[in-house]
């Protein structure tokens, strides 16, 4: 199992940079690094959507729930500010595109960065009090959830991969091995730019079997808040994995600008 690094809360974050293949011996390695922040730490009026482009603007405006702009918000506004030091511009000028699906070819599969051969490949989900961030020099796929009820563990786990649906049908604790195997699902299924668009019993995505996992990605499980589960999932064989928690003031106006 790829080690995780944990950088705790109040840890110096590290420098910003786009993780690299390691190629020093056998097959290249692909390291990851992950960012966390906590949605009910800020409230709704701290957070500068100031450098949004005017589609996210009208996608922030649009939840009637001040938790979920706040998810969206936080989520966008802290990409941006990972992407630019990277990109070498302000946050305000990140543009962003769609890869063509691998499924039908048009333009809606993963999100990345408009811009020139060997920008850094993201990934952003959220899910009750989470935001999760990966940066990546190969594609790559996060996904973070709050655990959930008995029922929808019920009602969903029919639709999974038969092995994973025995992992979880074993488990002491249902629910939060059902989250798990959905994260680790769903951040390969990001990952690849097809979602789950494409059958959930198609790929095995559990804990047990490493040798079932679909070929040519790596897959690991990330510490998070309590209450929720993380998974990150990259192409090729899965490097370092670091994980940083931002502070609320990252997506704050006092912060624009600053380092990532």
């Amino acid at each position: 199992m790829t080690g995780v690094i944990i950088d705790r809360h109040g840890d110096p974050a590290p420098e910003p940079r786009t993780p690299s293949d390691d190629v020093d011996a056998g097959p290249a390695r692909t390291d990851v690094d992950l960012w966390q922040l906590r949605v009910d730490h800020l409230a709704e009026e701290e957070l500068d959507p100031s450098e949004l482009d005017a589609e996210e603007r009208v996608k922030l405006a649009a939840p009637l729930r001040v938790e979920d702009r706040l998810r969206y918000g936080i989520g966008h506004v802290a990409l941006r500010r990972l992407l630019a030091p990277r990109l070498g511009i302000a946050p305000a000028e990140v543009a962003f595109r769609r890869e063509p699906c691998p499924g039908c070819g048009a333009l809606h599969g993963r999100p990345a960065v408009d811009g020139p051969p060997g920008v850094p490949h993201f990934s952003l989900s959220h899910s009750g009090d989470v935001v999760l961030i990966g940066i990546a020099a190969r594609p790559v796929g996060v996904d973070v959830e709050s655990l959930p009820k008995a029922a929808t563990v019920r009602d969903v786990s029919s639709a999974l991969h038969p092995l994973e649906r025995a992992e979880i049908a074993d488990a002491t604790d249902a629910p939060e091995a059902f989250a798990r195997i959905w994260c680790r699902k769903e951040a390969y299924l990001k990952g690849i730019g097809i979602g789950v668009a494409r059958s959930l019993d198609k790929d095995y995505l559990g804990e047990r079997d490493p040798s079932a996992l679909p070929a040519g990605w790596g897959v690991q499980g990330v510490p998070t808040a309590d209450g929720h589960a993380a998974a990150v999932a990259v192409e090729g064989t899965m490097g370092r994995v670091r994980t940083s928690w931002l502070p609320s003031s990252f997506v704050t106006a006092a912060n624009a600008g600053g380092p990532a």
